[in-house]
């Protein structure tokens, strides 16, 4: 089921709620000073994440006298925020790509990497799963790099047998890296540079998109809530 995107009818919050750890793209110890939308982040110590189950962007203030590092994975989550030991205060607004300092940017491909790498066995299954959006464009050639070749020898494998590993993947497709392919579909997405959306909500700025939702079709699959 597909589903338009339209920045007045959806619940822009939401996503920040369905998430419950996030990975720490950049900590600002001293607040971010360039920040325009939130005075009290340009005093107070704020890290940026991003979510790792829906690619949520995020900020959060820590605890008193917590220091956070480039890549750990904190507790973020509103239905257990009692057991939240570095988090203090969430922001529920969507935070966009832009939004994030140069650090966080940089860092972003490399986090999301490491959420698909820990998540494998729902990730690969897009290659197994994945179907047309329209007549002539296939949901596979959504993502960077699939083109029309790539994407037949894909459909003919997984007949054959489905993928259980991104190494098998690359082994009977010859891809070199799986990984990266949707890796870069994500940043697009996070991005908002495209009128479909595989894996994530559209940001709120975005309308019009077409939401396919493979998120939900691979975590209810997989009975991930």
């Amino acid at each position: 089921m597909f589903y338009l995107s339209s920045p007045k009818h959806r619940d822009i919050d939401r996503r920040v709620f369905r998430e419950d750890y996030a990975i720490v793209l950049d900590f600002l110890p001293n607040g971010n000073p360039v920040d325009m939308h939130h005075p009290s982040h340009r005093v107070k110590p704020i890290a940026q994440a991003v979510g790792d189950k829906y690619f949520t962007l995020l900020e959060f203030h820590p605890k008193p006298r917590i220091y956070l590092t480039q890549g750990e994975r904190v507790l973020v989550s509103f239905s257990k925020k009692e057991l939240r030991d570095k988090v203090d205060y969430v922001w529920g607004g969507t935070v966009t790509y832009n939004d994030l300092t140069s650090v966080a940017k940089s860092y972003l491909p490399e986090a999301i990497r490491r959420i698909i790498m820990d998540k494998e066995w729902v990730f690969i299954e897009f290659f197994n799963i994945a179907e047309p959006v329209t007549l002539k464009l296939h949901s596979l050639e959504l993502l960077p790099g699939i083109g029309k070749k790539s994407m037949w020898l894909i459909l003919e494998e997984r007949k054959k047998k489905r993928f259980e590993s991104f190494e098998e993947l690359q082994q009977r497709t010859k891809i070199v890296d799986p990984v990266k392919l949707i890796v870069d579909r994500v940043l697009i997405e996070i991005q908002g540079r495209d009128r479909y959306y595989l894996f994530l909500e559209p940001p709120p700025d975005v309308g019009g998109a077409l939401f396919i939702n493979y998120l939900k079709k691979l975590y209810d699959k997989f009975l991930i809530t």
